[in-house]
């Protein structure tokens, strides 16, 4: 299948044989494909894990509960969660499709790695300088629908720079760092299907974004924001628990300390007054104290006790 669009082509090959722990993906790859300099070879993450040996067996909430760092949202059977790798994902990214019951597969240990021997193994076997993509699907916050991204890169831009350009009109971009893997997972995926069996793509088109032999450059890794560097670190639901909580090791999901004058607005808005004394100092009264804590705990702050009101100040790192 073959999908073209202002000079990008993708195509995805028929024939890949089922993968098994052990296959050397190159070998099985390279026959398939027709590469050239500057092509990204784009594979699913399920197929680079089966030749890993990351196929396990057992309860597979289990191996979510053992891939997973944190909880970031619960609905009913759904778990979203942060793993091991940084991704805040669905069942942390726990596969118990296109695989033997009572099996499930686990996103490989170190997708750039993973990316990085994939390529060393192309360029061995057909002397060509490609990128290489490995991919899964996920979820996006305010958007129905899955989509694939990169959860692992070698010789790939994987954020394309538009820091200090100007549009048509001389307008600074808003856009300063498009996620040009991501995109091209998802070119890909478009050409591969879900159900054809086709876990590879080539996209060709694009080699701009194709490092130079010997230059594997950040990977995948660096799309994923530290754990506290998101707005959306948890839940509606668990941040207003983690907040009322307000154990200490639940702070990171929330992020820096916020200002003082957004605090203060936070706390007024809850029927608080509050008066910013200086840039980490709060006051307000000592008799809103509960609802003091608990709006200071998910801004980054804590309560310390005043004569008559109550000081609030951020929390030291």
């Amino acid at each position: 299948m073959t999908g073209t669009t202002a000079g990008l082509t993708v195509h995805a090959p028929d024939g890949v044989p089922e993968v098994a722990a052990g296959d050397d993906l190159a070998a099985l790859l390279v026959p398939l494909l027709d590469l050239a300099d500057g092509d990204l070879l784009v594979v699913t993450s399920k197929v680079v894990s089966k030749a890993e040996g990351r196929v396990v067996t057992g309860d597979r909430e289990a191996w979510i509960d053992a891939e997973t760092v944190r909880p970031v949202a619960v609905r009913g059977a759904t778990r979203i969660v942060r793993n091991r790798l940084g991704l805040t994902m669905a069942a942390a990214g726990v596969d118990a499709s296109n695989v033997a019951a009572g099996s499930v597969v686990l996103l490989p240990l170190d997708p750039d790695a993973s990316a990085r021997r994939l390529r060393a193994g192309v360029a061995a076997r057909a002397a060509v300088n490609v990128g290489v993509i490995v991919t899964d699907t996920a979820g996006r916050p305010w958007r129905e629908g899955q989509t694939d991204i990169a959860i692992g890169a070698a010789g790939v831009t994987v954020l394309e720079s538009f820091a200090g350009r100007v549009d048509a009109h001389g307008n600074p971009l808003a856009v300063t760092a498009p996620a040009v893997a991501d995109q091209v997972a998802g070119a890909a995926e478009l050409a591969q299907g879900k159900l054809a069996a086709r876990p590879c793509a080539v996209v060709r088109g694009r080699p701009d974004l194709v490092l130079p032999p010997g230059e594997d450059g950040p990977g995948a890794a660096a799309l994923i924001r530290a754990d506290g560097g998101d707005m959306f670190g948890l839940g509606a639901r668990e941040a207003v628990v983690a907040a009322v909580a307000g154990r200490p090791e639940d702070r990171l999901p929330f992020g820096a300390p916020a200002s003082a004058g957004d605090l203060a607005t936070a706390l007024a808005r809850t029927g608080t007054p509050a008066t910013v004394v200086g840039d980490d100092e709060v006051r307000c009264a000592a008799g809103t104290r509960v609802a003091v804590a608990i709006v200071a705990f998910a801004h980054g702050w804590e309560i310390h006790e005043g004569a008559a009101d109550l000081s609030i100040r951020p929390v030291t790192p």
